[in-house]
């Protein structure tokens, strides 16, 4: 065996010890493979981001951020591993696996969260009617919302055990409570949310009488416990930036998606054990070594899997199958050439080299080929709603061909070349069918 040979068998090896710990033990906080919908049930939201209100140039930061406060949101139902991405200039994709309270959640994620203290004015007509509180300060107008909270709010009880949610004002908040509160002393202070009257556990809206001026913290009492919870949570997690409008949702049963799991597997494994009998009885050592190969290339990938992660789905699973098949075609192609090359009369060694580089230019047209249409299928599959499926077989083909393409130039050249200068050398009919007269 060569230097380079050595090396290299020691760098498979390596890859290949790394992928099995990767697929048996937790690696970098990667548990377990992440299951998309189908596979393990779920919701699946689109929303439409408006940018109406945002100014120009600035969108792409407007989006990123409700990205981000979506996912503070998503954190307080305890998901485990959601996917929350951008889908183009100006859609949110929200995939949220294994729940099914799929109205609270869209309550959660829609919901502006903005806390809005009014103030009660009179109409030209005579009536009051609740306007927002606002204060002038440093030549500004600032309506006294909770945009200016600190992001620490708590619940806690009172002396009598009434529910409290303390709130913090950051350093502009205080100017505007304080000049707002100041001069409301004895009047109520109506507490809105997003654009509607918080209402206490009795149903009944709150709106405190002010007692005295406020600079520094203040509570909101009345509220049930839980409403007070999730109401804290929801201003820690912070406010969506811009309007966000639902135009597609789906739920799937977590019945059908372990259903989806079981036939996944098994047509995995009844194919993968069909193709390595083929290539055993067809190409004997070489389908063996083949074989090895393929091996190295399944766990390699799935690892790939784990660890990115790549949200698996059934048409994911089903691009991870179709690559199987083009890891073994690149193999056909190889030993193809290879029996050729033996047909003239060259030895093991020789016909191994020929046939690889032979064969390679085949081997790397197609697969490119294969890489471009991937790639325009994650476009497509990114870009339009419902697209999920497209871009989740795009991706698992994509990695599968990169994957399939080291396993058989690298891989199973390295393992044939183990075989050259040993006794099984001579005997080129163990490398594949009949090869002509010479081998007889």
């Amino acid at each position: 065996m060569t230097t380079k040979n050595l090396v290299t068998i020691s760098i498979v090896m390596a890859l290949f010890a790394f992928a099995v710990i990767a697929l048996l033990y937790p690696l970098w906080g990667r548990e377990a493979m992440r299951l998309g919908l189908d596979l393990r049930g779920g919701i699946h939201m689109v929303y439409l981001a408006d940018f109406s209100d945002i100014e120009p140039g600035e969108e792409e930061e407007a989006i990123d951020g409700a990205v981000a406060v979506i996912q503070r949101r998503i954190n307080i139902l305890g998901v485990s591993e959601p996917v929350i991405q951008k889908q183009g200039d100006d859609r949110i994709i929200v995939e949220l696996p294994g729940i099914s309270e799929a109205d609270k959640a869209k309550k959660l994620i829609g919901q502006t969260a903005l806390i809005e203290f009014r103030e009660l004015k009179l109409k030209d007509d005579g009536e009051e009617e609740w306007v927002p509180a606002t204060a002038v300060i440093g030549g500004q107008e600032g309506e006294l919302n909770s945009s200016y909270f600190r992001d620490n709010t708590y619940v806690t009880t009172g002396q009598f055990g009434e529910v409290l949610l303390i709130f913090e004002w950051n350093s502009e908040g205080r100017k505007i409570s304080g000049e707002v509160t100041g001069r409301l002393i004895g009047e109520p202070l109506g507490i809105y949310l997003s654009g509607e009257p918080l209402l206490g556990d009795d149903g009944e809206p709150i709106a405190p009488i002010v007692r005295a001026k406020i600079t520094d913290r203040g509570q909101i009492e009345g509220l049930s416990f839980n409403e007070a919870q999730e109401l804290s949570q929801l201003l820690n997690a912070g406010r969506i930036p811009l309007p966000l409008t639902p135009i597609y949702d789906q739920t799937v049963s977590p019945i059908l998606g372990a259903g989806f799991i079981d036939m996944s597997v098994k047509a995995g494994i009844i194919g993968i054990l069909l193709v390595m009998l083929f290539m055993m009885a067809y190409y004997r050592v070489s389908g063996i070594l083949a074989c090895l190969s393929l091996v190295f290339y399944g766990a390699i990938v799935l690892a790939v899997f784990k660890l990115w992660p790549v949200t698996l789905t059934l048409a994911g699973l089903g691009g991870f199958i179709l690559s199987i098949g083009m890891a073994v075609d690149a193999n056909v192609l190889i030993f193809e050439r290879m029996k050729e090359e033996i047909r003239t009369g060259r030895t093991l060694g020789a016909a191994i080299e020929a046939g690889f580089n032979r064969a390679w230019n085949a081997i790397r047209d197609s697969n490119i080929t294969t890489i471009i249409v991937c790639l325009i299928l994650m476009w497509v599959g990114n870009s339009i709603v419902g697209g999920a499926p497209v871009a989740g077989f795009a991706v698992t083909l994509f990695i599968g061909v990169l994957v399939s393409m080291f396993s058989a130039i690298v891989v199973t050249r390295t393992l044939l070349r183990l075989f050259v200068g040993g006794p099984l050398s001579k005997k080129t009919r163990l490398f594949s069918v009949s090869v002509g007269k010479k081998d007889v």
